[in-house]
């Protein structure tokens, strides 16, 4: 059972991503986009952490978070890891009950303390 969800279209982003978390002892599921990252969160309870690009093929970041808002009804934390840095998506996320808006280059050592408290690692 995975803590952390992290989607993005991007493999170059998913794994240093996921190996950062890896490596400090945090179990890591990945998705290639938002229809992706739905169906893995649909299949692992245990996710308490979802990071999501917004800007992806199929289904956006933001429409993935809605839909986990409306159809999965989730309490799960999202943060959105993105280049996007535009205000209106940003209200939208926050409108969808994101949590945190990081704009990439991701910084893991920044945010550690903060995932592993929600995780409960």
């Amino acid at each position: 059972m995975a803590h952390v969800l992290v989607v993005d279209d991007s493999a170059a982003v998913r794994n240093e991503v996921s190996s950062f978390f890896t490596d400090n002892g945090i179990t890591v599921l990945t998705a290639y986009d938002g229809k992706d990252g739905l169906e893995k969160l649909k299949g692992d309870p245990a996710v308490k952490l979802v990071f999501a690009d917004v800007n992806m093929p199929v289904m956006d970041g933001l429409t993935m978070v809605e839909k986990i808002r409306s159809d999965l009804k989730n309490p799960v934390t999202i943060i959105m890891l993105t280049t996007e840095n535009d205000p209106n998506m940003k209200g939208r996320g926050k409108e969808a009950g994101v949590k945190g808006w990081i704009v990439k280059p991701f910084n893991g050592p920044s945010v550690l303390a903060h995932v592993k408290k929600i995780v409960g690692v």
